[in-house]
């Protein structure tokens, strides 16, 4: 809550007039305990598992030709009672683990440092904050990644998110109610580091949900604004990993690629993509000298 009755108060607190977006969290927030403001990352999430995957499960049952060609595994297809139990499952664990966990975490929030005064983040501040937690977040999963896809770990946890061979974006948050647990430490980890704003916390949680609904998508558009994120690794990345299933030693990264890069885990990756590229290659010289054309998907290339 708010040490301040009044935004005068909070003007004088300051040494300065409130910004237009302080003036709005005043507003909202100037009542309201930090506990229960802390609590609206309930919301959000639910709101990002319900609503971001929608357009691509729409995408996935619709079945729209203009789309086809940007699906990576093209021969896979759930039914909507798939899609739905995908769904319901993901709402299960929200409701049993992911809503508790965030009510009985506000203490190591508290100890951490994450503040709702004022002053109210700069956009450059949120930047860097935000980017730091990407990293740190995608170094520690990665580790805790490889570690699940061990013998025991995999049986014991990690197999029940790999159900889904061909990933779509409410598979995202389907896991284990361990593995829910486990990387929830990753996720926690940046911001216990580098602590900041309840709004800069909001939006780490929300961004890093909305990256995994788009990395578990099953589609690899062209024109998405990831495409010009240095080093990250996308639908087509991540969605190798789950296609090779228990057996993957590869793509373990959760955001970005340099941690396969560098401990030498997408080889497999790299080798099945060069050998698609020189496949499709050879075709469309092939189609070209016979005056034909024909379509080769990835999944073709890794049924080979």
């Amino acid at each position: 809550m708010l040490p301040y009755q009044t935004l005068d108060e909070a003007s004088d607190a300051l040494g300065r007039n409130l910004t237009y977006a302080e003036t709005l969290w005043f507003q909202y927030s100037a009542r309201k305990s930090d506990y229960f403001l802390y609590c609206h990352t309930i919301l959000f999430l639910f709101f990002v598992f319900s609503v971001v995957p929608l357009p691509l499960v729409f995408l996935e049952l619709a079945r729209l030709t203009g789309f086809e060609r940007f699906k990576i595994q093209p021969k896979a297809r759930l039914s909507s009672a798939q899609v739905f139990r995908c769904y319901k499952d993901v709402m299960r664990m929200f409701f049993l683990v992911v809503g508790p966990l965030q009510m009985v975490s506000y203490p190591s929030i508290r100890m951490i440092g994450i503040r709702t005064g004022f002053p109210l983040p700069s956009g450059w501040e949120i930047f860097a904050q935000l980017s730091v937690y990407f990293v740190v977040e995608d170094y520690s999963n990665y580790w805790i990644h490889r570690f699940l896809h061990n013998k025991w770990g995999y049986e014991k946890i990690h197999r029940v998110h790999h159900e889904y061979t061909a990933p779509i974006g409410f598979a995202a948050p389907y896991a284990h109610w361990a593995e829910i647990l486990i990387l929830g430490i990753p996720s926690f980890l940046g911001p216990a580091m580098v602590p900041g704003h309840l709004i800069t916390f909001w939006l780490w949680i929300a961004l890093r949900q909305i990256e995994a609904i788009e990395t578990h998508s099953g589609y690899d558009f062209p024109w998405s604004p990831t495409k010009y994120i240095p080093f990250y690794g996308g639908a087509e990345y991540h969605d190798y990993h789950h296609y090779v299933g228990g057996q993957s030693q590869s793509n373990f990264a959760s955001v970005f690629t340099y941690c396969d890069y560098i401990y030498g885990t997408d080889k497999g990756y790299r080798y099945q993509k060069k050998l698609f590229q020189k496949s499709k290659g050879e075709l469309k010289a092939g189609g070209q000298q016979n005056g034909g054309s024909h379509h080769i998907s990835t999944q073709d290339l890794k049924s080979d």
